[in-house]
């Protein structure tokens, strides 16, 4: 497209959809490098004052925030979005009390007044505080540095290359059959300094990168319409992740590309318009009890609503009821070795796996992040704790699940990546398919409904296909799956093994309040479920 009509497209727009991120911005100014040293007299300033006015504990936490968008629909660019946001979080321990503070006046003498000011609040706190903090033990690790590992910085990728990339994904959708066409990209880059009185300074760069697209198709006889979202994760990695590279992708029974650490857009987008299209002419589901052989790009979901989540402590101990509420899973659950699931479930929380969205070095009170097990052979073994929860599962160590989306917000308990760990015996998705006699194949997400225990829940999807004696039928539409949490987990009948692993993840998970937005991957192979109730979500009563 011509400089000309692009500017004259976005520059209206542009000034007012980067307010909720910080100031406007132009896209070279996100590639200013930050000055390591001064963050350091910044840390140590604040932490002097902290101690000075009688903190037992305290961490700094300087950050700068880089996001970027790039919002297109068929032919035109919607609107394109470069925002900073960079300051400094206090947060110290006070008689057994917590207090925060922020400022984005970033000299000395502000974050001083800012760490006496969180004392203030802290001492404060103490008063109504009917008990103590009690933080696990952290060692300091002097001064060190992690960032994600990334072959092409996507902040450095030229708007244009970016804004002509998604404009010619558009047109090849609409060319394949797409009545409309939206594709848009989303780049995160949050620079951390943390430091704290356990004698950390940690520096951290972490990318992020995400091109969800939609392709809708219309009956213009009847009006009717379908879309098909696009099918590829958002993850933790550079503009790499879009260069097609034809290792990071594979054939799955019924046609479909399955993507691992690429992405092939292109080709998506040609496949979700033609199936946008063959969506119009599919039977709707007849519901009943169905054998469901479940893709990664489905499955992801119901891992971060009812096995993610539920296992956040925060949540178990009533702490956290935003969001769909508390948990069902309660601590004498895994006293009692509860049975989350059959013999050849295994959850795993990883907060180090590369490519994923919650991959960094060390959580934001300063811990290491580290892996470890959730569910183990069908049974419930931990949970997910931060450092002044942890004494509380009786464990000597935070699992280092603290995270704040900003300087500004004070950090808490989010979830780690969870996933469903693969088959330990050789199992292709065809042989999976193969066994399987009236069933649904599922990809893609849908829409969702969970209790305020995450119990109960109901999951749609982008593409159904049926299964009929051991072969990939036709599409059918209009149908969800119903759960009950354990008893989905325990009819668990077969995991494909770990060639087919991949990544899902939420790109904007909430949580929190005020609301705070994380990152988080989900990653399993294609795995089966028995006798599963479907619905049909187009009947009428």
């Amino acid at each position: 497209m011509q400089r000309r009509d692009f500017l004259n497209l976005t520059g209206l727009s542009l000034a007012a959809m980067a307010l909720p991120f910080g100031r406007s911005i132009a896209a070279e100014a996100l590639l200013e490098p930050v000055d390591g040293a001064r963050r350091r007299l910044l840390a140590d300033a604040a932490l002097t004052a902290a101690r000075a006015a009688g903190a037992q504990y305290c961490d700094v936490r300087i950050g700068r925030y880089l996001r970027q968008s790039v919002i297109t629909r068929e032919a035109r660019v919607e609107n394109i979005v470069n925002g900073e946001s960079s300051g400094i979080g206090v947060r110290v321990l006070v008689d057994g009390a917590w207090g925060f503070a922020a400022t984005n006046v970033q000299t000395t003498d502000a974050v001083a007044a800012v760490a006496r000011q969180a004392a203030a609040i802290a001492k404060a706190n103490s008063r109504h505080q009917t008990r103590r903090v009690e933080l696990a033990p952290t060692p300091g690790v002097g001064e060190i540095s992690w960032a994600t590992p990334i072959r092409k910085n996507a902040m450095a990728v030229p708007i244009k290359e970016k804004v002509d990339l998604l404009l010619g994904v558009n047109a090849a959708a609409m060319k394949a059959g797409a009545d409309f066409f939206n594709s848009t990209l989303f780049l995160i880059n949050e620079q951390k300094y943390f430091a704290s009185t356990d004698g950390s300074y940690i520096d951290q760069d972490v990318h992020r990168i995400w091109l969800p697209i939609t392709a809708t198709a219309v009956d213009k006889a009847s009006g009717k319409f379908r879309t098909r979202n696009g099918l590829s994760a958002p993850m933790g990695m550079g503009y790499e992740y879009l260069d097609a590279d034809p290792a990071g992708k594979f054939k799955l029974p019924g046609g479909i590309t399955a993507y691992g650490r690429s992405y092939d857009v292109m080709e998506d987008a040609i496949a979700s318009a033609r199936d946008a299209r063959a969506k119009l002419k599919a039977p709707s589901v007849k519901p009943g009890k169905y054998d469901l052989v479940i893709d990664p790009t489905n499955l992801f979901l119901t891992i971060h609503e009812n096995v993610g989540h539920p296992l956040e402590l925060d949540r178990v101990l009533g702490y956290e009821a935003n969001y769909a509420g508390t948990s069902f899973a309660t601590l004498d659950k895994r006293d009692e070795g509860y049975r989350w699931g059959s013999d050849i479930v295994n959850f795993v929380a990883d907060k180090t796996r590369q490519g994923s969205l919650g991959a960094v070095g060390y959580d934001d009170e300063g811990v290491k992040t580290k892996q470890w097990d959730l569910v183990r052979d069908g049974i419930l073994v931990d949970y997910q704790a931060t450092r002044d929860e942890a004494h509380i599962l009786g464990h000597k160590e935070s699992h280092g699940c603290s995270y704040a989306d900003s300087w500004s917000s004070v950090q808490f308990q989010r979830m780690a990546n969870v996933s469903l760990m693969p088959g330990k015996k050789p199992l292709s998705v065809a042989d999976m398919v193969k066994d399987v006699e009236n069933g649904l194949y599922i990809h893609g997400r849908g829409s969702y409904s969970i209790d305020q225990q995450r119990y109960n829940a109901q999951f749609g999807g982008q593409l159904f296909y049926e299964i009929k004696q051991g072969k990939v039928t036709g599409l059918v539409e209009d149908a969800a799956y119903q759960i009950r949490t354990p008893e989905f987990w325990n009819a668990c009948s077969a995991i494909c093994d770990e060639r087919d692993f991949r990544l899902g993840g939420s790109f904007f998970d909430g949580k929190g309040q005020p609301s705070q937005v994380s990152a988080v991957s989900h990653g399993s192979s294609t795995t089966r479920f028995n006798g599963i109730n479907i619905i049909n979500t187009a009947r009428s009563i």
